[in-house]
């Protein structure tokens, strides 16, 4: 499988239930949003309850994504 399928395979995976506990998730420090690790690439994410919508902010290697 490449790497584009299984990125969009896990953030489904992760915005069906994204309260819930997801391995290689994580909280960001410093600002908002989520950071959900796949291999050695990362996307930064925001939860918008409001509107009830996960925004994919983006996405990249693991060295630039910061």
């Amino acid at each position: 499988m490449n790497w584009q399928k299984r990125i969009v395979e896990k953030i489904k995976e992760v915005a069906v239930d994204p309260y819930a506990k997801h391995n290689n998730v994580t909280k960001l420090q410093g600002r908002e949003g989520y950071r959900l690790r796949i291999g050695d690439w990362r996307v930064i994410y925001e939860l918008h309850d409001d509107c009830v919508e996960m925004w994919v902010l983006e996405v990249g290697p693991r060295g630039g994504i910061y």
